[in-house]
């Protein structure tokens, strides 16, 4: 039996997972991050996009952030995010059209543009994309 560790994700909304993990991989701010069993302490922040965790048993699942924080203690991992959803409950067609939406407000900018709104839902789009692309590539579709 592998080792693992206890990983929540935890939205503020919802506890999205609880069990033991023998890998997490997220995208912080300065890359992407691998935590194992027995990690040094961190803290750092995560960028908007996918995070895969291995179970115990060696199953992978996916989820969707939109942004959040990432602990790490000797004896559990918690992942604190704005929004998480299971990939499976992710409308691709619904970030298709976001993505579609965020770019011609930040090519058609008004009189009452919000750049930063803007920018904010177009990288938002793009990360869930990417995390029903990796879900993909898992499956071999």
């Amino acid at each position: 039996m592998a080792i693992t560790v206890h990983c929540d994700i935890v939205s503020a909304e919802e506890e999205i997972f609880s069990g033991l993990v023998e890998m997490i991989i997220a995208t912080g701010s300065l890359g992407d991050l691998g935590i194992a069993p027995g990690h040094a302490p961190l803290l750092t922040d995560l960028n908007p996009g996918p995070i895969r965790l291995i179970t115990q048993g060696g199953e992978e699942e996916v989820f969707y952030i939109s942004g959040g924080f990432l602990e790490v203690q000797p004896n559990q991992v918690k992942v604190l995010a704005d929004t998480a959803l299971r990939a499976d409950d992710m409308d691709e067609l619904a970030a298709e059209e976001a993505k579609k939406l965020a770019e011609q407000e930040l090519t058609n900018q008004s009189g009452e543009f919000d750049y930063s709104r803007a920018a904010t839902q177009l990288a938002e789009a793009a990360a869930q994309l990417r995390t029903l692309q990796a879900i993909r590539k898992k499956l071999g579709k």
